[in-house]
């Protein structure tokens, strides 16, 4: 398989898909801001609501319902286009938010959550599918910088933001403040956005409406399961999981890219986003009860601790699309998880250390997801054809996601809830015990991207000479 060439574009042509670029890089920003200043604040949004003991549910749900529509939008746009599913997954998002900010019990910021997160799930592997559609490779480093840009702003203010929201005024403005940029995003991309792809709306019913609704509900009931130890459902979970698998390999039109997932590179690409999700997914979400529970900083302390890692990802992934020309993506993959392999395992030293010494730990936590991450993703891509991108891109960020929703209920059984409610010494201990699994899951990954050849260099797009993606 060969990726798609993008078409060769006019100047008034190029403009537009500038135009449109920038309303979906606000759209990138939209989910990026969510991520980093809601995260901050949900010490305070549990004290408020109550439940400590469902701390982990707003994450596990939201990563759970982002994760299993995550594929379903990507395999939908390659049957309908890319522009009306965009469009639809930030209205839910925003819909979504507003709810979150609204909520007066648990319930309903977890059922909010959700919804948020079915946006989520169009919003990013869309933006993805749509650049890796329009752009070369070469291109594609120059764009994904520009992106990873965005990421870093919302990583270095972002969790600072929402401490000071939460400590000034209340954890329901860290829901609101993503409202603007999403207005804006939509915007924009209604009136520049052109439609993609190849729309055969004849094909909308063939769609794997069944496998999507088996991957749902054995996803949802092994997170559940596992946040409430219920063994029974996540066996059930894990079985229905297993026949979901089972209807992919003959449905003519699944939602997840088996033909693609024949060949090595995309098979390493979601194995080892699965495996850096779980890890650092898992982790970021109990750093800032850790702040708060060891340090006793307020949420403005919270949100610091994770700024160092979102920066981290952020610089990482900029060098790494510049250097995607020269070095090959397998060695920058080896690179990250081998970086993360080391840190992780300097963590589990390091969890009685100063928070100075978790935040500095962490940067370089990020800048080893940043090398991984992207250069799995691109790889997957480089191999996909234009039938099965949106596909690809959206399964390599369901393997990651997905990775991480079962990161977030496995270490909640780690760390121990009565560790969560108490904090200090016994959530220290806790979270020891969730960077060894981290650790576990990141040396998995380093030994699955030694697999990855390194190849020389082909023609992509335009002729220009760049770097081949591995092949079997």
């Amino acid at each position: 398989m060969t990726a798609p060439t993008p078409p060769t574009l006019s100047p008034a042509g190029r403009r537009a898909r500038q135009l449109a670029t920038t309303g979906l890089v606000l759209g990138v920003f939209l989910a990026a801001l969510e991520a980093s200043v809601v995260a901050a604040a949900m010490p305070s949004v549990i004290a408020d609501l109550g439940g400590q003991r469902m701390y982990a549910l707003p994450f596990a749900v939201y990563l759970l319902t982002s994760t299993v529509s995550s594929p379903l939008w990507g395999r939908a746009s390659d049957v309908v286009g890319r522009r009306r599913l965009y469009l639809t997954g930030v209205v839910l998002f925003l819909l979504g938010s507003a709810l979150c900010g609204l909520a007066q019990s648990m319930e309903w910021l977890v059922a909010a959550r959700a919804l948020q997160g079915l946006g989520a799930g169009a919003v990013l592997p869309l933006t993805l599918t749509i650049i890796g559609e329009t752009y070369s490779l070469a291109e594609r480093g120059r764009v994904q910088a520009f992106i990873s840009g965005v990421w870093g702003v919302s990583g270095l203010v972002g969790p600072l933001l929402g401490g000071w929201l939460t400590d000034a005024l209340s954890w329901r403005w860290t829901f609101y403040a993503s409202l603007p940029f999403g207005v804006a995003a939509l915007l924009i991309a209604w009136r520049h956005l052109r439609e993609t792809g190849n729309p055969r709306p004849a094909r909308l019913a063939q769609l794997d409406w069944a496998g999507a609704a088996l991957f749902t509900l054995g996803s949802g009931l092994t997170v559940w399961g596992l946040e409430g130890r219920l063994w029974a459902m996540v066996g059930l979970g894990l079985l229905i999981l297993i026949a979901a698998v089972g209807l992919e390999r003959r449905h003519p039109d699944p939602l997840l890219p088996m033909r693609s997932l024949r060949e090595r590179v995309p098979r390493v690409a979601f194995a080892g986003n699965a495996l850096g999700g779980g890890a650092y997914f898992g982790v970021i979400a109990y750093l800032p009860l850790y702040a708060q529970g060891v340090g006793g900083g307020g949420a403005t302390g919270a949100g610091a601790i994770l700024t160092p890692m979102l920066v981290g990802w952020t610089l990482s992934a900029m060098l790494s699309a510049r250097l995607l020309t020269r070095v090959p993506l397998a060695l920058l993959s080896q690179l990250g998880f081998a970086v993360l392999t080391a840190m992780f395992a300097a963590l589990t030293f390091a969890v009685h250390s100063p928070l100075w010494v978790t935040s500095a730990l962490g940067f370089v936590v990020g800048v080893g997801m940043g090398f991984a991450m992207l250069s799995l993703l691109l790889s997957a891509q480089d191999r996909a054809t234009r039938g099965e991108l949106g596909a690809v891109t959206s399964g390599v960020l369901f393997a990651r996601q997905m990775g991480g929703a079962l990161g977030v209920a496995v270490m909640a059984l780690l760390i121990g809830p009565a560790a969560i409610e108490a904090g200090g010494v016994a959530l220290a201990e806790g979270l020891g015990r969730a960077y060894l699994l981290a650790l576990g899951l990141v040396a998995a990954g380093l030994v699955l991207s030694l697999t990855l050849p390194r190849t020389g260099v082909r023609k992509v797009g335009d002729g220009t000479p760049q770097p081949e993606v591995s092949s079997d």
